[in-house]
């Protein structure tokens, strides 16, 4: 098989981001582990309202410039998180403030995609990305469940797929994407995701 040659660098325009994504899978359940214990719990939105849910990724994502469901309109965004194969989670503290998203997707047969999985910023480095994990890989692996797979890249959390990678995923693919900066495009606030500069005026 051919290799096809990419090295070197390549420019991106001033409106655009672009970074580096790695798929990563599980295909064996991982052992039964105790369930870390969180000041959180997990609340399943079986009907999810369009808006609310914007709300909520908009909260957990703008520092990672995650954007892509702020652009669908209510009929794509609601035929994805209304159709029963999707599973959509709010992590909530004790009273009731939604702090975190969890997102299961099986519409692919044997698979389970770790959609989206996210806490606000302000709770990193408080060890609750583990219980998050636990309680999706639970969720996850159910009977005719033969991969578990998610995807992050270089715009996450720096931490972001080592984290992954201990909880026992494999990377086995990597792409680069560019794309429109949605601060550009006025979709996210221009103050978003601080630490990747803004190049280009915002509209």
């Amino acid at each position: 098989m051919g290799v096809t040659r990419v090295a070197g660098l390549h420019a991106v325009p001033d409106d655009h981001v672009a970074t580096i994504v790695t798929t990563l899978e599980m295909r064996t359940r991982p052992p039964l582990r105790p369930m870390p214990t969180a000041p959180l719990r997990l609340v399943r939105w079986d009907v999810p309202d369009p808006d609310r849910y914007r709300t909520l990724f908009r909260r957990v994502g703008a520092r990672w410039l995650w954007y892509s469901r702020l652009v669908m309109d209510d009929a794509a965004l609601t035929a994805i998180i209304h159709d029963p194969a999707v599973e959509v989670f709010a992590a909530v503290d004790r009273a009731g403030v939604e702090l975190g998203m969890l997102e299961l997707d099986r519409r692919e047969a044997g698979a389970c995609e770790i959609g989206y999985f996210a806490l606000v910023p302000e709770l990193a480095g408080k060890g609750l990305g583990r219980w998050l994990m636990a309680e999706a890989l639970a969720r996850a692996w159910t009977p005719g469940t033969r991969r578990v797979w998610l995807h992050t890249c270089t715009l996450d959390h720096p931490s972001a797929l080592g984290f992954y990678r201990a909880q026992g995923f494999t990377a086995m693919a990597r792409t680069v994407e560019v794309f429109a900066d949605p601060r550009v495009l006025g979709v996210l606030p221009a103050d978003a995701a601080p630490q990747v500069p803004l190049l280009a005026r915002t509209r």
